[in-house]
């Protein structure tokens, strides 16, 4: 059963859960979102029932926005506990907190941080709503002089007015201790029986140890082969700590350079936003992780990677970076930026205007030419920006 919210449902997946004759519940939200009659529509009420009484049944949400009407109509379900314990990243904190002795982690409020001194021995640190989404408001903090820019950085915060608060909510922050290693996004979730089934992996590329956005994603043959079987002993740990069946998931993690896996966010109930990491699987490796995980399949990696190209297939988060404000922007050239990469496989735009964002680019990279990745990670995107 889908669960479909703003701010953005991708063709495939509705194609999809057409295709499929999925049942998708009949709320306001997905009505404005999708206009096709034809679809296994569900009124919320008998789709209630369903899930109240029917534990078994996979439910999957494109967005977090839709965590409200979780929250208001299966209360009686172990959902929104679940949803709880990944949401607020104090919590997960404190989930996990025996299998990572000695980690530093805090509540504090925005009120605190103006007043807060931190321990010399501290830095590096990472802050960070409790409730987030999209890297917005993470702070990487290596000294003082970095403190005292995010202290004034935060007192003028409105990072509130961009998502609803079960996604995003600047009324705590959690301060935690930085983890030095690689960064990578997993898609997977929890079948009946609680097994855990890794769907995708992307390495998340970083330009510089300061970098917390959220630029490019790559993944390929080796990235997944290298770090399935890690990731997988890591997920298992943690579905088995939540009691997660029927549960879909993305995770962001570090690898340390000893090979230990630290995780950073768990998001519930959904593969990455926007309905990228989830539509990208099919570009990639040839299947469809909204189908897979809801018939509770699981792909035959090896089959796979002897079928597919060695390519490196990327998501280009197509942040404003530029330091010119939205308002000021009349228009963005998207044609320019395709001729920019060997394979542009499928440019979404969105709304800069009110998301912050131009949009989100599907790339098909040989591994001999990276070169387009480093470059757009770098860059600050006002060659593509028209100006009012």
């Amino acid at each position: 059963m889908f669960l479909i919210d703003e701010p953005f449902v991708s063709d495939f997946l509705i194609k999809t859960i057409k295709e499929n004759n999925f049942k998708i519940i009949a709320t306001n939200e997905a009505k404005n979102l999708i206009n096709d009659d034809s679809l296994n529509w569900i009124n919320e009420k008998k789709a209630v029932e369903e899930l109240l009484n029917k534990a078994e049944i996979p439910l999957y949400t494109n967005s977090e926005n839709a965590i409200a009407w979780i929250s208001r109509n299966l209360q009686n379900t172990n959902l929104p506990h679940a949803i709880n314990l990944f949401k607020d990243k104090f919590k997960f904190r404190e989930l996990i907190k025996d299998l990572y002795p000695g980690f530093f982690y805090q509540n504090i409020s925005p009120q605190a941080i103006q007043n807060y001194t931190p321990d010399k021995n501290r830095y590096p640190f990472v802050i960070k709503p409790s409730v987030g989404f999209f890297s917005l408001g993470v702070y990487i903090v290596h000294n003082n002089e970095d403190w005292k820019k995010v202290q004034e950085e935060l007192k003028h915060t409105a990072l509130h007015n961009i998502y609803p608060p079960e996604v995003l909510n600047t009324a705590d922050f959690i301060i935690e201790e930085f983890i030095e290693g690689e960064e990578f996004a997993i898609d997977s979730y929890f079948d009946d029986k609680g097994n855990i089934v890794i769907l995708n992996i992307l390495h998340h590329r970083f330009s510089s140890s300061n970098d917390t956005g959220d630029r490019v994603y790559s993944t390929s043959k080796n990235i997944v082969l290298d770090n399935i079987d890690n990731i997988e002993g890591f997920l298992q740990k943690i579905g088995a700590k939540a009691g997660l069946k029927n549960f879909p998931l993305h995770t962001e993690v570090r690898i340390d350079k000893a090979g230990k896996i630290h995780p950073i966010e768990v998001n519930p109930l959904r593969f990455g936003g926007w309905c990228t990491t989830g539509d990208l699987s099919y570009f990639a490796f040839g299947f469809n992780s909204y189908e897979y995980y809801t018939k509770k399949k699981k792909p035959d990696w090896e089959k796979i990677f002897k079928q597919k190209k060695d390519k490196i297939y990327s998501i280009i988060v197509l942040n404003n970076n530029s330091g010119i404000a939205e308002t000021d922007i009349s228009g963005f050239d998207y044609n320019l930026l395709k001729k920019d990469f060997e394979n542009a496989l499928l440019i979404r735009k969105t709304d800069y205007k009110k998301y912050k964002v131009f949009g989100f680019v599907f790339v098909e990279t040989s591994s001999n030419n990276q070169k387009e990745l480093t470059e757009i990670l770098n860059s600050d995107l006002r060659k593509y920006i028209q100006n009012n």
